[in-house]
């Protein structure tokens, strides 16, 4: 699905991240819980210097934000550049927010640099 068309998400399952988030982040939510809840994302991760990189995303899906979240990225549909993670639910969507934000400002879907470096643990 493309982010263009998300819809924003059921109040009553945005409602139990709301606790979660603050002011802009919060007013992204439904939205957030919306690709959230379609459990894949295609986008391009920009390479400095260089060209972008195609990836697929995809996670479980699961109503509670204290559960874990399994999170696979592969790049350039190559199964030698697969990662994956595992992060609490509110945790992710976090992520997601800021992909929604990404992309607002420059139509690419791309996570930050923080999830990068979560998912090539390079803070641990």
């Amino acid at each position: 699905m493309s982010l263009e068309k998300l819809q924003p998400a059921n109040p009553r399952d945005v409602g139990v991240y709301t606790p979660y988030y603050q002011g802009r982040k919060k007013s992204a939510l439904p939205l957030a819980i919306s690709l959230y809840q379609t459990g894949n994302l295609e986008g391009l991760r920009k390479i400095e210097g260089g060209e972008s990189i195609p990836f697929v995303a995809s996670w479980n899906v699961s109503t509670l934000p204290s559960e874990l979240t399994r999170c696979r990225l592969q790049f350039d549909g190559s199964a030698e550049l697969s990662y994956e993670l595992m992060l609490p639910n509110f945790e992710f969507v976090d992520f997601l927010i800021e992909v929604l934000f990404t992309f607002k400002g420059s139509r690419i879907a791309d996570f930050s640099q923080g999830f990068y470096r979560k998912l090539l643990r390079l803070d641990d």
